[in-house]
């Protein structure tokens, strides 16, 4: 406690300034739309999410300084705080739901409703922050000093930039803006080439790359050491191992293809032998990634969640000052019952009432583990898949042990890792955001209220935004890879029925485990095997283009960071406006035009269908997002510097 009294943040407990006002729940539950559908996206794309603090942050700022001439550090806050909770959500749902839409296809299940997607996205996110705001006191206030919270303290730092005039919203609206046209004309008119790619006659092997600006800042946000250990995961498989398959056994048809290879590859080129057999070597390096991640984390898993205990026992928050309220303990015990009631009791999660406080523990535990793993390690390095395969491995057993080993129980496992690995997720956000409210001096309780607000939101459109992906491109293809959820439906497939390839599947373990001796970071490596190598050179050349930055050679250090940071920003709107922008051509090709859409393309590849009332919602939605989070904002903000416009008071 002695710590609290003598940390001062920028806001004084004793001054009161707007937070949890209209505008900050409006702006930020349209970010929290915005950017859990970029998020979705991104990550059904390449396997990997970012956090959409910093950028909230700076649109909360570019809007709220500059076109509503407000002056409001507290205000901003609460957007970010909302934003981000969707992102944290969509990150969640993507690595285990698209499971359910696989299945579907296959032919084993009706297609989830939009209902029962929700649920499960609610459920989990609603844990994740009720779990946090006990161990808000304990973590955040009683560890200040002794727990970074990378991210949090970050996010803490922009918005102190803004402050004093140093960040730059105008930025990410232009990274929107250009992506947003880039992806039309890509997409939309096909008016240039998506991907190029090389084929070498006599060599079954192939390279290429293709040219997305969102694909291409995965690659600079991580940095050249992330997207080569990603690259050379691609052409292991590319250059390596669809070539050797070819060679060896041209003549040969081997489970789980149902034709020779050397026909499949003939007709199909080097993506049928991928499709076949490659993804099931990158399932397999994944569920080993991720478990080593999870193992060599368990000695500081174990002290982490005996620290947290320690410092919660007896732990009483008796401040009652602004800056030291939460949630009546009350309301988090009974919400927390409520949602064991409703795990019983919703048809998605067939478990007992013993179950169900079963998920709830686990549900704390990784909620307390992933809490203090971002306070030391940041979120990157949080190992949330490994936590979702261990919670997977653990549900299958037990519900096939009991007798549920039909594709009732297959979905029933889904469910349950689901609400774990949104909890997860969505503990690690909150402890970052509220780790940025206890440095600003922001009100916990107003804080934790965004947190509900910004899951409800996500939740909503979460499932929508998972219909209109799948109708458009289908999970697991090649434009959707979705490699965490492929992985997921691959485990709970293997436990329940045993009919998995599993020779391919232990050669992606072992090459997991042998690139891990040799000291390469084995996630981002298996990621690379398991996509196509043309999305992983795009993210290469992103990670060039920060390699380059990074080696500029300037003096002025504040300068060069300065424009490194840019860099950062603009990518984040890069990535949210291509997700959006992808989203609604998905709409313009579900709707009656369709048939106009067909005849000015050429094509009619994509005859999808869509329930009307989630395409008007998603349709009204962009067309507030793109008013609001994009042109209105550009237009005032880049007519002036952006120093000068965010001093403006």
């Amino acid at each position: 406690m002695n710590e609290q009294k003598e940390f001062k943040p920028y806001i004084p407990a004793e001054r009161v300034t707007p937070e949890l006002t209209v505008t900050s729940i409006v702006m930020g539950i349209i970010l929290a739309v915005v950017f859990g559908a970029a998020n979705a996206y991104l990550g059904l794309r390449v396997g990997m999410t970012i956090s959409a603090s910093i950028p909230a942050a700076v649109l909360a700022m570019g809007v709220i300084r500059v076109i509503m001439r407000k002056n409001s550090i507290l205000e901003s806050n609460i957007v970010q705080t909302i934003g981000s909770a969707g992102e944290s959500l969509a990150a969640g749902a993507i690595f285990t739901l698209p499971a359910l839409f696989l299945w579907a296809a296959d032919g084993k299940m009706e297609t989830p409703s939009i209902l029962e997607i929700t649920l499960i996205a609610l459920l989990g996110g609603l844990l994740g922050v009720l779990f946090m705001v006990p161990l808000r006191n304990a973590l955040i206030v009683k560890e200040h000093g002794i727990l970074p919270y990378p991210e949090g303290t970050a996010c803490a730092e922009v918005l102190l930039a803004g402050e004093e005039g140093g960040a730059n919203a105008s930025t990410v609206f232009a990274g929107m803006g250009f992506a947003a046209i880039f992806k039309f004309v890509i997409d939309g008119f096909k008016l240039v080439p998506s991907e190029v790619s090389l084929r070498v006659k006599g060599f079954a092997g192939e390279i290429g790359t293709q040219i997305y600006p969102a694909v291409m800042s995965v690659g600079y946000i991580c940095g050249p050491r992330i997207s080569s250990y990603m690259f050379a995961g691609g052409l292991v498989s590319w250059m390596v191992l669809i070539p050797a398959v070819v060679l060896f056994g041209a003549d040969l048809t081997l489970y789980p293809g149902t034709a020779p290879i050397g026909q499949m590859f003939a007709e199909g080129g080097a993506s049928a032998i991928w499709g076949s057999y490659i993804r099931y070597i990158g399932a397999g390096a994944l569920a080993a990634g991720g478990i080593i991640s999870l193992a060599k984390s368990l000695p500081l898993i174990i002290r982490t969640f005996s620290d947290a205990m320690k410092s919660l026992k007896g732990n009483t928050n008796t401040n009652t000052t602004r800056t030291g309220q939460d949630i009546n303990m009350g309301v988090i015990l009974g919400g927390v019952l409520l949602i064991t009631i409703a795990i019983w009791l919703a048809p998605p999660f067939p478990v007992t009432f013993l179950g169900a406080i079963i998920v709830v523990i686990f549900g704390f535990f990784f909620a307390t583990v992933s809490s203090r793993m971002v306070g030391l390690v940041g979120s990157s390095n949080n190992p949330v898949s490994g936590m979702a395969i261990a919670t997977l491995l653990i549900a299958t057993i037990l519900l096939k042990a009991t007798g549920d080993s039909g594709i009732h129980g297959m979905q029933g496992a889904i469910a349950i890792g689901s609400i774990i690995c949104i909890v997860a997720a969505i503990a690690g956000d909150t402890s970052q955001d509220l780790k940025t409210g206890y440095l600003l001096g922001s009100t916990p309780k107003k804080q934790q209220i965004g947190e509900f607000i910004g899951v409800f939101a996500a939740a909503l459109a979460i499932g929508g935004v998972l219909y209109l992906l799948n109708a458009a491109w289908g999970f697991g293809s090649e434009e959707l890879g979705a490699p965490q959820a492929m992985l997921m439906k691959m485990i709970v497939e293997g436990v329940m029925e045993n009919n998995l390839p599993w020779t391919l599947v232990f050669i992606g373990v072992f090459l997991a485990i042998a690139v891990e001796i040799v000291g390469i970071p084995v996630l981002p490596f298996a990621i690379g095997v398991y996509l196509p190598v043309q999305l992983n050179a795009c993210i290469m050349v992103g990670g060039l283009v920060r390699l380059a930055f990074d080696k500029m050679n300037m003096k002025d250090k504040k300068k060069k960071d300065a424009i490194i940071n840019d860099g950062v920003l603009y990518c984040s709107g890069m990535i949210a406006g291509e997700g959006l922008i992808g989203i609604l051509l998905t709409l313009l090709l579900l709707i009656p035009g369709n048939a106009l859409i067909h005849y000015l393309a050429g094509t009619t590849d994509v005859n999808a269908v869509l329930p009307v009332r989630p395409a008007l919602i998603l349709i009204a939605l962009s067309v507030v997002l793109t008013l609001i989070g994009g042109l209105i904002p550009s237009k005032k903000a880049a007519k002036s510097d952006p120093v000068t416009a965010l001093r403006t008071e």
